[in-house]
């Protein structure tokens, strides 16, 4: 089957977005079935390119990638939407941590709180997969 992001979930239907093409949809909550054992992150990073990994710097993990796509589509992003993601608060930071220090992401405010967004140089991705 395919496999979608889920965006919103509602008891009669949920928002999904297909990572390869960046489609997003509404389909009967009863159709979808969570995927064992993976990422959501994992999945988000599908999104981007080989050609668009190219123009980046290296990061050291795929959902470190992936954090970078959830950035580039809903920002600027609070770190209370980030908490939210399937990541213990520790491999969040870590993960800021390596797209801050690679120069992808910048903090800024949100609604008074402390959150993300994208720099110029993450501009491939946010051409890419950015809403």
């Amino acid at each position: 089957g395919t496999r979608y992001l889920l965006l919103k979930e509602s008891r009669d239907s949920s928002l999904v977005r297909d990572p390869a093409s960046g489609e997003t949809r509404y389909l009967p909550t009863a159709e979808l079935e969570p995927v064992a054992g993976e990422s959501p992150l994992v999945t988000a990073a599908a999104a981007v390119s080989t050609r668009t990994r190219e123009e980046l710097p290296t990061l050291a993990d795929e959902r470190a990638v992936g954090l970078l796509v959830v950035v580039a589509r809903r920002e600027p992003v609070g770190v209370r939407t980030l908490l939210g993601l399937d990541l213990c608060e520790s491999d969040l930071h870590g993960l800021l941590g390596e797209l801050r220090a690679a120069g992808l992401v910048a903090e800024t405010t949100v609604a008074g709180e402390r959150g993300y967004e994208t720099t110029a140089a993450a501009a491939p991705v946010t051409a890419e997969v950015g809403d």
